[in-house]
């Protein structure tokens, strides 16, 4: 699969038209935007981290989370989980990502993953 994902191409994500049901964590949602990231970016793997990190106690304590991933020039990659005030509750190092941007954000709320445009 070629990765297609580019912040141009994210920009056009304001709202969702369907919600899409994580296959594993079956009360988490997410939306085209989400979809599209996960499709396009071969990043399922992102919301799969997301929605299983909502069974720890101090990331489901946060009724609002920030997720960001940011690449480094090695492909190695940092994960954080902020609550939305740049509080951090969660980081997780990704040794390796083939992951096409060099940063992305996801919001995290009432058990949606979106994009924040899609906010």
């Amino acid at each position: 699969m070629t990765n297609t994902l580019t912040q141009t191409n994210l920009s056009q994500f304001t709202g969702s038209e369907q919600w899409y049901r994580h296959s594993l964590v079956r009360k988490v949602l997410y939306t085209d935007g989400a979809q599209y990231v996960a499709e396009s970016g071969g990043a399922y793997w992102l919301l799969d981290e997301i929605a299983f990190s909502q069974s720890k106690p101090k990331i489901v304590a946060e009724e609002f989370q920030v997720w960001r991933l940011k690449v480094n020039a090695d492909q190695a990659a940092t994960f954080t989980c902020d609550d939305g005030n740049g509080r951090i509750v969660f980081t997780k190092r990704i040794d390796y990502t083939d992951f096409p941007l060099d940063e992305i954000a996801f919001y995290f709320t009432d058990n949606v993953i979106m994009l924040p445009s899609e906010y």
